[in-house]
């Protein structure tokens, strides 16, 4: 019984320092786990870029407003400006310009 422990936890071990065998046993390919990286808070884009929502974190009524105002999953958004000292945040989502807080854009993630 012991010796079975022991090889279920080498063969895991194993698996898990190759990151390439583990992924083609998984099925993920390069391309998902670049766009996992490119994943970033609305708050860390630059004036200029476009991305699209993945997810919209926060609790109550502070996500509600946010999901109220047009940004759901799947929606593509372009930062238009930022103020100098970084809030308020301008976007341009659904065709309508929309100044968020850098408070309220920390809760919303998007990819590139």
């Amino acid at each position: 019984m012991k010796q079975d422990v022991d090889l279920t936890v080498k063969h895991i071990s194993l698996k898990v320092k190759n990151k390439n065998f583990l992924n083609l046993k998984l099925g993920l390919s390069n391309k998902k786990r670049s766009i996992k990286m490119a994943e970033k808070t609305l708050s860390q884009l630059s004036p200029g870029d476009q991305a699209k929502v993945v997810k919209v974190a926060g609790a109550g009524l502070l996500k509600r407003k946010i999901l109220d105002m047009g940004i759901i999953n799947g929606v593509d958004i372009k930062v238009e400006r930022v103020a100098p000292l970084g809030d308020p945040i301008e976007i341009m989502v659904r065709g309508y310009h929309l100044s968020l807080r850098k408070q309220e854009a920390v809760n919303i993630y998007v990819e590139l």
